[in-house]
């Protein structure tokens, strides 16, 4: 029995070693894959095979790169005798590998080519073949052998003339151009406010504080509000109920005070950016640190502590530019957040309950994370599937501001009976939606000006503003994020806005009714949007068009903060679901 095994064993490892040399050797010439004669390529050593193993066992995608100070010897192709490494580079991680040579580091294959190849890579002789491909292309030549990432199984590593590798994956696309998996309408947003204005998600503070009482004591005032009728101030059809607003927002002025932390250095702490597209994070961090009425030296005074860092230095300060990882901003974040944890007991006092940041870049969501997680977080990202928590956090408007010093520039527009466009939109083709919108309505019908990019300059600023001065109703898209500037630019210019963007919630969610200055679209109906439009009746166009006025107010910076303003209704909503999320320690 024991002499049948070993027969047995014998011929098995013989038809192995018989069915490797019949793919090793497939050509006539009888040459191996990797030794394809003198013509501008070098013979590998011998030893490649052993190398060939131990990166097969390892499981790993890797390249090979002579180079000439090295102590292994190849003939080239005049017979002369040179020296040559092999170095090993990872270049990927993957269980399946394909061999494949590409010349020599003169004339190498570019290796962006090589894994951007659409039909993927199906032979060494095609590839070795092909003579058209582009000596232009920036990215580094790699000499000699390069393992790629292939579907076929390690014992099958070398590839043959008859033979096909499968195609290399593409780089998997960014969800910001994708659809998003699960999509939450403004009716589910009312309906999760209501529920979570019900019962407080927030966790019980470790020991009691009698601040938190004069909070409770707020959220009761508030709940029991005096009916308000008629207000001077305050147009009453813009919000969920004005009653309620009117008190809180008396009893924020009265009552609320708020500690900010000076620890963090400039730039990413305490240096505000007051121009362009993230603006909203420098003007409330500019007003908030010079305000005297809201502002505590004293943390046990306070029932909100503010954490002033720029979500937009620290992309600038510390992101490494096309390196797509942002662990290392995060970690920053984490950092400080520990740090102020030790230093101070607030923090751990309610986890963060009851610290807020004010962040308008579209990493911000992000970048706070798990450390900050139970912190209000006021995001002009406001996405729900990003973790953007409705009835806590607070949904900051993105304000492009072009005037520092006088950020009112432009206000206004025409009135309704001179607006004869009836919708417009131009802008950058970020993300998916761009795109869809522009291939159902681009020059498809007059009455809808539907553009791409306009040109640069000011000429083009003009012709912008003007057609959103000029215009019934202004199309705002989700980008690449759900936000989009063209909402605050809609109402600033008294342009009806048209909100398409699923999972956005509205800015001031949680005490502006958005019904009565807007309409708010799903993605699904933009190839029906004119059909929409021209549904409206003229009598309704005209409430929404005296809504726009009256709320432009709530939407204003001002050097000095006037009431009712963005600084005081940012502050105002931080303040109010803090009150209706209040968990006391009884």
């Amino acid at each position: 029995m024991g002499n049948r095994r070993f027969l047995f064993l014998l011929g098995t490892m013989a038809v192995n070693f018989l069915l490797f040399q019949s793919i090793l050797v497939p050509y006539g010439n009888g040459n191996s894959p990797w030794s394809l004669g003198p013509e501008n390529y070098a013979h590998v050593h011998d030893n490649v095979s052993d190398l060939v193993s131990e990166i097969s066992n390892n499981g790993g995608v890797f390249e090979l790169r002579a180079d000439t100070n090295s102590v292994h010897s190849f003939p080239d192709k005049k017979g002369e005798v040179k020296n040559y490494s092999l170095e090993l580079v990872s270049v990927g991680s993957n269980e399946r590998s394909i061999a494949v040579l590409t010349k020599n580091s003169k004339n190498g294959f570019p290796l962006k080519q090589i894994l951007e190849s659409k039909g993927g890579i199906s032979t060494v002789s095609q590839l070795l073949k092909n003579e058209k491909m582009d000596s232009s292309d920036s990215t580094p030549s790699y000499g000699n052998l390069t393992f790629l990432e292939n579907s076929r199984p390690r014992n099958d590593l070398f590839a043959s003339d008859n033979s096909t590798a499968a195609n290399i994956p593409r780089t998997k696309k960014m969800r910001c151009n994708m659809p998003p998996k699960s999509r939450t309408l403004i009716q589910e947003m009312n309906r999760i406010l209501i529920r979570r204005r019900a019962k407080s998600r927030a966790m019980k503070p470790r020991w009691s504080s009698k601040l938190d009482l004069e909070v409770l004591a707020a959220r009761f005032e508030i709940e029991h509000a005096p009916i308000v009728t008629q207000d001077k101030e305050l147009y009453a059809p813009l919000f969920r109920n004005v009653s309620m607003f009117k008190r809180s927002y008396e009893l924020m002025e009265r009552t609320l005070k708020v500690y900010i932390y000076k620890d963090g250095n400039k730039p990413i702490f305490h240096q505000p950016i007051l121009k362009g597209l993230y603006a909203a994070e420098g003007w409330f961090m500019k007003l908030m640190e010079e305000n005297k009425q809201f502002v505590v030296k004293d943390p046990a005074k306070a029932h909100l502590f503010y954490m002033p860092f720029s979500a937009r230095m620290l992309e600038f300060s510390l992101y490494v530019r096309n390196s797509h990882n942002r662990t290392n901003l995060r970690r920053f974040l984490k950092d400080y957040t520990d740090n102020i944890s030790a230093k101070y007991r607030y923090f751990n006092r309610t986890g963060g309950a009851d610290h807020f940041l004010v962040a308008c870049h579209d990493w911000a969501p992000y970048e706070t994370r798990h450390h900050m997680e139970y912190c209000i977080k006021a995001l002009c990202n406001s996405d729900v599937t990003q973790g953007f928590k409705i009835g806590r956090d607070v949904a900051l408007p993105e304000t492009y501001v072009r005037s520092v010093k006088n950020p009112q520039r432009d206000l206004g527009g025409k009135p309704p009976q001179e607006r004869h466009i009836l919708a417009f939109y131009a802008g950058n083709m970020h993300g998916y939606l761009r795109q869809i919108l522009l291939k159902h309505w681009k020059d498809k019908d007059p009455d809808m000006k539907i553009f791409g990019p306009m040109p640069h300059g000011v000429a083009s600023k003009m012709s912008y503003i003007q057609h959103m001065k000029s215009s019934k109703y202004c199309i705002c898209p989700k980008g690449y994020e759900v936000n989009s500037p063209r909402v605050v630019e809609a109402i600033f210019y008294e342009c009806v806005p048209v909100i398409i963007s699923d999972n956005f919630v509205p800015p001031f969610f949680e005490v502006l009714d958005w019904d009565a200055f807007s309409l708010i679209l799903a993605e699904k109906d933009i190839p029906n949007l004119k059909n929409i439009l021209v549904s409206v009746p003229e009598e309704k166009y005209v409430k929404l068009q005296l809504g726009i006025r009256r709320v432009q107010k709530h939407f204003l910076w001002h050097t000095k903060p006037l009431k009712y303003d963005l600084f005081h209704m940012t502050l105002h909503s931080i303040w109010y679901n803090r009150v209706f999320q209040i968990n006391v320690r009884r």
